[in-house]
């Protein structure tokens, strides 16, 4: 089991090691972590050079402008590093042949006056695993839960220290590593993007390292993108349209694509939607995730191989209730969001609300779900024994709740999908699992061609792997 240390304890550690050493560069609210390392002594052997450039103007001349005019942002955390790596290497490699070189940088904002400001930052490490080795990236970005400007800045010292101490100590185990990062923070922070990459690393899978956020708490939401690369909401969803299609897509199915398509277009034309500014993710939820009662990683990767082959966007969510994940994108001024979900899920949405709040506090219920820039976009099914769809319409609904349930249909806020494919509404996931697993050739017809040439290749979703011989 790992022994938990204080902040001071991990940087006298490090500051005692006569291997690591090197530069902290920070900018903004973040000029706190070198400060820890000179606190607790020997930080001669560590540290050759702190800097901060805390005025813009100065900031650009060393690592150049920001074309979107912020500074509190990816790229300009990975030009501080590349600049201030080269300068140590440049300066130092011949003098000190013996060492393992560092560059931390960070660059922060911290919750201002009027509280306009939360609070959230880029950190980062640039490093050598051994002297003279290839240098390795660790890349986060923090959302700071204080209330206060000064414990903000407390905390953004601790994970600064955090995240040097574990890229030395903690490299052999991405997991650990990542639960370290919130050593005495649990409930100051929250950590929802990691980026881990370099020759070190090579067999880390980044997608996992999202996944870990999620699973350990770190997070309710991370993402990564369609090659796998962890990415932040910051980055690309700000003041976007957002289109979120939540499913278990174990596997992606042609029913999942085609609730994909025909909602992605719906939202499109909406007219308060801005066609050019508009974004598609799919969500699969932690609760999902463990459906079958543990987290199976290997069964996480292949849903996540083929959302990532299929061009999409994915949130790992620990957002079982709408309005989290809603929250969470309102911080980056998202003008319009769609969320698409199965009548099914609608139902158990609608019932577990009105059985939930039966006492009184429905309409607060209801009214945490919908917010002014919310549209639910409900895909259909086809009732069990019948040939008559169940939709939004025709919902079996509480008789409790109708008033309220009729209202959010009538103002659309609850709409169903046009232009959907009746034809493919008899294929159900946990059919095609079962095919899968059998070694059914038959799933093919049931999925997208790519999905089918991938579960055969890659043996996903436990395809079986004497399929191989038959095969040839």
């Amino acid at each position: 089991m790992r022994k938990l240390l204080e902040t001071e304890q991990k940087a006298l550690e490090i500051n005692l090691d006569p291997i690591i050493y090197g530069t902290f560069a920070e900018i903004g609210a973040g000029q706190e972590v070198a400060r820890y390392f000179f606190q607790v002594g020997a930080a001669a052997g560590t540290i050759a050079k702190t800097m901060s450039a805390y005025d813009k103007v100065y900031s650009d001349h060393i690592y150049g402008p920001e074309p979107s005019g912020r500074y509190v942002c990816e790229s300009r955390l990975y030009k501080m590093l590349d600049h201030e790596y080269e300068l140590m290497d440049t300066r130092l490699r011949q003098e000190r042949p013996e060492c393992s070189f560092f560059v931390f940088a960070d660059t922060i904002s911290a919750v201002n006056f009027q509280r306009t400001i939360k609070g959230d930052g880029w950190l980062g490490i640039r490093f050598q695993l051994k002297p003279g080795g290839d240098t390795n990236d660790l890349v986060l970005h923090v959302r700071m839960l204080d209330n206060d400007n000064k414990l903000q800045q407390q905390a953004i010292g601790i994970l600064g220290v955090n995240l040097i101490y574990a890229c030395f100590r903690y490299n052999e185990n991405p997991e650990i590593l990542l639960e370290s990062l919130i050593d005495s923070l649990r409930g100051r922070v929250k950590i929802d993007m990691v980026r881990l990459t370099g020759p070190g690393f090579e067999g880390v899978d980044n997608r996992l390292l999202s996944l870990y956020l999620i699973k350990n708490g770190l997070s309710d939401v991370a993402m990564f993108g369609p090659d796998g690369r962890n990415v932040h909401a910051s980055e690309f969803l700000y003041r976007r349209d957002v289109l979120v299609v939540r499913g278990s897509f174990r596997p992606a199915t042609l029913v999942n694509m085609d609730m994909i398509k025909s909602a992605y277009q719906q939202f499109r034309n909406e007219p308060d939607v801005d066609v050019k500014k508009t974004y598609l993710l799919t969500e699969i939820t932690l609760s999902n995730l463990m459906a079958d009662g543990e987290l199976d990683e290997k069964d996480f990767l292949d849903r996540a191989e083929l959302l990532n082959a299929l061009n999409q966007t994915v949130i790992i969510s620990n957002c079982e209730e709408h309005p989290q994940l809603v929250n969470y994108l309102a911080d980056y001024r998202i003008n319009k969001i769609g969320l698409v979900l199965g009548v099914q899920f609608l139902l158990e949405l609608v019932n577990s609300k009105y059985y939930e709040n039966i006492d009184g506090r429905l309409l607060s219920a209801f009214g945490e779900l919908f917010t002014k820039n919310l549209k639910m976009y409900v895909y259909p099914i086809m009732q069990e024994g019948s040939e008559e769809l169940m939709t939004a319409q025709n919902m079996p609904v509480p008789e409790g709740v109708k008033f309220l349930y009729f209202h959010l249909l009538e103002s659309q806020h609850i709409v169903d999908i046009e232009g959907f494919d009746p034809n493919i509404l008899h294929i159900f996931s946990k059919e095609v699992l079962s095919l899968i697993r059998t070694g059914n050739a038959s799933f093919e017809k049931l999925v997208p061609p790519k999905v089918a040439t991938l579960v055969k290749e890659k043996y996903l979703f436990g395809y079986p792997l004497e399929q191989k011989e038959f095969e040839y």
